[in-house]
């Protein structure tokens, strides 16, 4: 289970995720209030008006502290060891995969649930250790609280066990790969093929087309400026929507979440231009930035982490071919399912079906373009990294809806095959990747609508 509160926002989410203070807080929240349990439960017990079990801790105040006091600091030792271990697999992570992946191994919920409960075990111990005093009934010993704490203790031993087991596992790097697979399959179902609820109905679509909004936005509009610097995170479409409607104005937006953002160039274009200044404030508001990128709205990142894995083990310095081409059937497999989902909404209607918000296009191209090029070219004169790439687009082109995403495929695939033919020296492997590349043009080919400008494939050398 992951912490993920649907009442706020996505950023805040992601924001909140990517902590190792959020669960190991809820952790020990939750030991206080059991504490509060317990310790009433013995305050009963104490004054007779509760009989315990008989398998409840019954010994002495002095026992009672040194067994609280043993627990507490084997407890929080083990929690030294558990940042230790974390600190190691966070800096190996960031030798071998890259500091952009360190992201992934910070908001893992395994990390953060292990030091959450090693800290709640030991918050209650102490709160135990602290509740043991002198009453007119004698030495009052919370009985019950001590047998939950060394409960506690067992479950922190079996947690233990499954933080080295999961440490073990999360640190190699097909796991790694997956990881990050699986990240960016949810980005697609988030960000891909889901229209707004909100959204007006085709038949009551009213006001401007969005064409001759992008006239009079482009003639008359009023610049905002950007209020900082940073990597745009997140954009509230909704409340830009809202803010818009209320002023009767239009809002075209001029970066997509992952680009980069300068404090003082232009960052949105208003109509009409008298509507500027108050949806300037909204848009300041609507529009999250930071240091780094995140995949709350970033469609790109998780795409680039893989890429990014894939062209280091291409490096000279690590030359693991395997791993990249491990890479290259995970993004092959998120190209698929983006080939066959419409895009995100760009023009943003109110309830009353005005545009109000005009968002800038993710392109498939540019998708294509994040996933292939930069391996391409670190895979440059490597036969075996040109036919995955080559056999993955082939895959693709089984998922593709339009013939603008066959086109944009077939283009890559004729750059990696005239980058085979320039870079390989071997004619065996130039016939190889010259037999994946005529896979990928039957594949376009055998599409109803691939008209006959279909580009034919190069001859072979």
């Amino acid at each position: 289970m992951i912490f993920r509160p649907r009442w706020l926002p996505a950023w805040r989410r992601e924001a909140l995720r990517t902590t190792l203070w959020v669960v190991p807080t809820l952790e020990v929240l939750a030991a206080v209030v059991l504490f509060a349990i317990t310790y009433a439960l013995d305050q009963r017990a104490y004054h007779g008006e509760l009989d315990l079990p008989s398998w409840v801790n019954n010994g002495s105040a002095d026992a009672a502290r040194q067994v609280l006091i043993g627990i507490a600091a084997a407890v929080i030792t083990v929690v030294g060891l558990v940042f230790s271990i974390t600190i190691v697999a966070l800096t190996l992570a960031s030798t071998q995969f890259g500091p952009r992946i360190l992201r992934n191994f910070v908001r893992d919920f395994g990390t953060q649930f292990t030091l959450g409960t090693f800290v709640a075990t030991f918050v209650y111990a102490v709160l135990a250790v602290g509740s043991i005093s002198h009453g007119a009934r004698g030495d009052f010993v919370p009985h019950l609280s001590i047998t939950v704490t060394i409960g506690l203790v067992l479950v922190d031993l079996g947690v233990l066990i499954y933080f080295i087991n999961h440490v073990a596992k999360s640190i190699q790097l097909p796991e790694v790969v997956a990881s990050i697979a699986r990240d960016l399959s949810k980005a697609i179902d988030l960000q891909l093929g889901a229209r707004n609820a909100d959204a007006a109905d085709p038949d009551r679509e009213l006001g401007p087309s969005p064409t001759e909004l992008a006239f009079r936005l482009k003639e008359s509009g009023a610049i905002v400026p950007a209020t900082r610097s940073g990597y745009l995170q997140f954009v509230g479409y909704d409340e830009l929507v809202d803010i818009a409607a209320s002023a009767d104005a239009v809002v075209q937006l001029f970066y997509l979440p992952g680009h980069f953002v300068v404090e003082g160039l232009p960052l949105a274009v208003v109509w009409p231009s008298d509507a500027a200044d108050e949806v300037a404030s909204a848009l300041d508001r609507a529009h999250v930035s930071g240091p780094q990128r995140t995949l709350a709205q970033d469609l790109t990142f998780a795409i680039d982490q893989l890429v990014e894995i894939a062209i280091r083990a291409l490096s000279p310095a690590v030359n693991d071919t395997f791993t990249a081409l491990t890479c290259i059937d995970w993004l092959s497999a998120a190209l698929c399912r983006i080939s066959q989902r419409t895009g995100p909404i760009v023009n943003h209607r109110d309830h009353t079906g005005h545009v109000r918000v005009i968002a800038r296009e993710a392109r498939y191209e540019r998708l294509v373009g994040r996933a292939f090029d930069k391996v391409r070219q670190a895979g440059r004169g490597m036969p075996a990294v040109m036919i995955r790439q080559l056999e993955a687009l082939a895959k693709i082109m089984a998922y593709t809806t339009t013939q603008s995403q066959r086109d944009a495929l077939r283009a890559q695939a004729a750059m990696i095959y005239n980058s085979g033919m320039e870079s390989v020296p071997e004619e065996s492997d130039r016939l190889d990747v010259q037999h994946r590349y005529d896979a990928v043009v039957l594949a376009a080919r055998s599409w109803p609508d691939a008209g006959s400008e279909l580009v034919q494939a190069p001859p072979r050398n």
